[in-house]
């Protein structure tokens, strides 16, 4: 028995799996597309650390190459995962990935030694055979899950609501739920799920029974993902809020955008489509479609909620909501515009308005330890946070920002981010590498710390803030980003 042979095996093996390991993790956090792995992925450098160095190496070092992997790429690795703050979640997608490529490699390594002999054992086509493999299973269960979604939504019949938009997309989909909940018995996708494959599962999984509206978000990376969503929904009530250059990175012009979001009217059941001005569409003669935004009037911003009328059945209403930031103006009225479609009456949208909870993560204002927290991490473009900055403004003591700036957006964007820092804040804590260096030129008045590490982030801000100081969280960004 030779005892080297084993455990080279044994060590290839392992190699493979921690290939496989570093590739899914990157597939799972961009929805399982490797081209976009490929092109959208910031970190450039973690694809020649971690898949392309180790198996060259494997390839020219030999036997010496198993020093490298165990005391150069397993620590390396480890330390990688340790770091991340979006680590990979075992789903039954990712368990059946790796219960493929151990067998392949197993089968494929026993060829070699047993049948076939070869020096050195293959590397990258277990890795190639178990995407292809695993994408094709997933084929087939997507579809089936599909059909099952599809005759569940024929039973419950219910009315669906799908909205889209640059921004904003589950603030209005709460807001709705919130105005409409007490007059029908309304469910609404959880958190950010807002792509076909998750309204499918959320559908079969939970969407109960007796359900009477349907309230979903839908979200694209690339045309023809919205016309998907239409298409598989059939929704009766459309959406659009606002429309700018949010992930201009994959739809490369703001026309491009507009156009994949407007794929939401592509509903054979469409009744009703409220459209934000921000989309810059003629809807022609098309009765069924609503333009809104231009007769919001803003009364009143502050730390307290807003203020604001708009026009319904040509009557000017006003509403006031306790949610901060005045582009929420623009969001509620897409809620309302709703509500008032169907049927409910303006005091009791009034009312429900009046008592809107806070989202989470979006201009949640929260008090501890003396301090005016406001957590803004879910929002990520330069309308909505230059607009939480105006609100921070307003505050009379110290003020504090966390951020990473704009992600999948412009240089341009985030210059201008940084100088409307610099005006406003006594202390700039930047988060991540992406934005660091526009962010650090550009602010120059403002104390910066820039912080690589975010798990670092609650002993820095307990040395370096104070009772009495307002604290913004402004965007979040995983670190793999």
């Amino acid at each position: 028995m030779n005892y080297f042979n084993i455990f080279t095996a044994f060590s290839h093996i392992l190699l493979v799996l921690t290939l496989g390991y570093y590739l899914i993790t990157l597939l799972q956090w961009y929805n399982y597309k490797i081209e976009r792995v490929i092109k959208n992925h910031k970190k450039i450098s973690w694809h020649f650390l971690y898949f392309f160095l180790p198996i060259l190496a494997y390839y020219l070092a030999g036997k010496y190459f198993w020093i490298y992997f165990y005391f150069g790429l397993l620590p390396a690795i480890y330390l990688w995962y340790r770091k991340l703050d979006k680590p990979l979640v075992f789903t039954k997608r990712v368990k059946n990935f790796f219960f493929i490529l151990l067998f392949i490699t197993l089968f494929l390594d026993t060829l070699c030694w047993i049948k076939f002999y070869c020096k050195i054992l293959p590397t990258l086509i277990p890795l190639i055979l178990t995407l292809i493999i695993s994408n094709t299973i997933q084929k087939i269960i997507f579809n089936s899950y599909k059909k099952e979604a599809i005759k569940k939504l024929k039973e419950i019949n219910p009315t669906i609501i799908a909205i889209t938009a640059s921004y904003g997309k589950t603030s209005i989909k709460n807001f709705i739920y919130q105005i409409i909940k007490k007059e029908f018995i309304s469910y609404k996708t959880p958190r950010s799920v807002n792509t076909l494959a998750g309204l499918i599962q959320d559908i079969n999984n939970d969407l109960p029974q007796n359900s009477e509206v349907y309230i979903a978000e839908a979200g694209a990376r690339q045309r023809g993902d919205i016309d998907e969503i239409a298409t598989f929904l059939n929704q009766q009530i459309s959406v659009v809020g606002s429309i700018g250059p949010a992930h201009i990175e994959y739809f490369k012009s703001l026309d491009n955008i507009r156009d994949t979001k407007m794929e939401i009217l592509n509903s054979k059941k469409l009744q009703k489509a409220f459209i934000h001005t921000s989309a810059n569409v003629n809807p022609k003669n098309d009765k069924r479609v609503e333009i809104f935004g231009n007769d919001i009037k803003l009364i009143c911003s502050n730390l307290d909620g807003i203020t604001f009328s708009i026009k319904l059945n040509n009557k000017e209403e006003e509403f006031f909501a306790p949610i901060l930031g005045s582009f929420n103006t623009i969001n509620i009225t897409a809620a309302i515009k709703v509500a008032y479609f169907l049927g409910i009456d303006i005091e009791k949208i009034k009312k429900a308005v009046s008592t809107l909870p806070q989202v989470e993560h979006r201009l949640q204002k929260i008090e501890a330890g003396g301090k005016l927290i406001i957590d803004d991490s879910f929002n990520g473009n330069f309308e909505g946070m230059s607009s939480s900055y105006d609100l921070a403004s307003l505050y009379n003591g110290r003020k504090v920002i966390i951020t990473p700036g704009i992600v999948e957006s412009s240089d341009e964007a985030n210059e201008k981010l940084a100088k409307k820092i610099d005006k406003i804040f006594d202390l700039v804590i930047i988060t991540g590498e992406l934005n660091k260096d526009i962010l650090d030129h550009n602010i120059s008045n403002t104390k910066k710390i820039i912080l690589k590490d975010k798990s670092k982030i609650q002993n820095l801000l307990a040395k370096e803030t104070k009772a009495g100081d307002l604290i913004l969280f402004s965007n979040d960004a995983p670190n793999f980003i």
